[in-house]
């Protein structure tokens, strides 16, 4: 159940929002606010996941409710004026809606909101991995990497051969925590806890070395973009 709370200071804007929320039927609507201040006394004492809010607000605004809290909750922007998008994504907004909201515009921001605030997937203890006469069970960091081959997922593990797996690497995308594994291609899914070199052989070539596999795996260069960046991100500032 995905609980909201409306801040708006007109009735009307609120009731508006009570329709469109009307056919969602795991949202409750714990509470409505025409204030910072009455917003921020049910924002304590509800708890709600998600709140829709107004922007001018009887006097203040709902930045001042956001910035007067610790740890306000995941917000949508409601809100007449267009010229404080760029403000509302700065405080992580999930989305930004102008009035007069239209129903799909705000189906589409609870469908964002729904995913931001799942609880993530709990990663399994052991994996299982059938090959045609063979299975092996490992933990998920035992995974180096997964290349598509169709329907069939070839699965590189630590110190072992490849397994060839009848499901597609949408399986394991779905399956494998992010991160540390990155889907850096259409046809493949790293490990980047266990990468160890990128090595560019030439401008659409680059060979993948991973800790525990001795021959590398060959990226194309859209691919190995990706993971560079995502490695740069994973690494501390150099030291001056």
């Amino acid at each position: 159940m995905l609980r909201v709370l409306i801040a708006d200071d007109e009735p009307l804007a609120r009731r508006a929002l009570r329709r469109l929320l009307a056919p969602h039927e795991d949202v409750e609507i714990v509470g409505e606010a025409d204030s910072v201040a009455q917003a921020m006394e049910l924002i304590a004492r509800l708890h709600p996941d998600l709140i829709l809010l107004d922007i001018a607000f009887n006097g203040a605004d709902g930045f001042d409710l956001l910035t007067g809290m610790a740890a306000p909750p995941r917000v949508i922007f409601v809100t007449a004026y267009a010229e404080y998008a760029v403000d509302a994504f700065a405080v992580e907004a999930i989305d930004y809606l102008l009035k007069p909201v239209a129903q799909p515009r705000l189906d589409a921001a609870l469908d964002r909101a729904r995913r931001l605030l799942a609880p993530p997937p709990k990663e399994p203890a052991t994996l299982e991995l059938r090959a045609p006469g063979r299975l092996l069970r490992c933990a998920p960091g035992d995974i180096l990497a997964i290349e598509a081959e169709g329907d069939f997922s070839r699965v590189h593990v630590t110190d072992q051969p490849p397994l060839m797996i009848l499901r597609n690497i949408g399986h394991f995308e779905a399956l494998l925590p992010c991160p540390p594994f990155l889907r850096a291609g259409r046809s493949i899914l790293v490990n980047c806890a266990r990468v160890r070199s990128l090595d560019m052989r030439s401008r659409d070539e680059v060979r993948l070395t991973l800790v525990g596999k001795a021959e590398p795996i060959t990226l194309g260069r859209a691919a190995a973009g990706r993971l560079k960046q995502a490695l740069a991100a994973r690494l501390p500032p150099a030291r001056a």
